[in-house]
């Protein structure tokens, strides 16, 4: 492809990929394996109700999975994202968000960690997002980063059962074990 990809080229790809336009450049990865989209599937279900419902939680936030995000030039997918009501008080009815996300995650794979962790990261400092999570369901780890002048500092690192509350989520105890795939069916 010569120049930049553009949101034409996202229309040319087919539907059992993700495609995301970083600095220019069109990435096309696989649909996430099992293991990525238990841990997606498992963090929102545990953030969801108390932040997005006020269920044992504070409420005020929006948690999408997967949402479209058009950030200048950028098209970008986090695995989830949350916005706060003050900086998004209405969910659009619309293809794509172009307002960034206070929260976003990533839920690393082979496929995806170097964009993630090398392309997207920067996208996100610019953006402004306040918190970015990085999780990985092979070592079974949670990087939580926070916004620092134009780049991440890394708030705390996290693993395997530890019970956390991690930023911008500390209102409830996060429990990693329920995040990961388990190796047997539960009792």
């Amino acid at each position: 492809m010569a120049g930049r990809a553009t949101y034409e080229d996202l229309w040319r790809v087919p539907d059992d990929v993700v495609a995301e336009i970083v600095d220019g450049e069109l990435f096309t990865t696989p649909r996430p394996a099992t293991p990525h989209a238990y841990v997606s599937s498992r963090l929102t279900a545990e953030i969801d109700i108390p932040f997005s419902r006020g269920r044992g939680g504070p409420g005020g936030w929006w948690i999408l999975v997967e949402p479209e995000l058009h950030v200048g030039e950028d098209v970008v997918v986090p695995d989830v994202a949350g916005w706060r009501h003050a900086s998004l008080p209405v969910i659009p009815d619309a293809a794509f968000l172009t307002a960034p996300p206070d929260w976003a995650c990533e839920v690393l794979s082979p496929s995806t960690e170097r964009l993630d962790r090398a392309r997207k990261l920067g996208v996100y400092a610019r953006e402004r997002v306040g918190f970015v999570w990085l999780i990985n369901p092979r070592t079974r780890t949670l990087e939580v980063l926070r916004l620092a002048g134009t780049g991440w500092a890394i708030v705390a690192t996290h693993a395997d059962a530890d019970v956390v509350r991690a930023q911008p989520f500390e209102a409830i105890e996060l429990e990693l074990a329920s995040l990961w795939l388990p190796e047997k069916p539960p009792a």
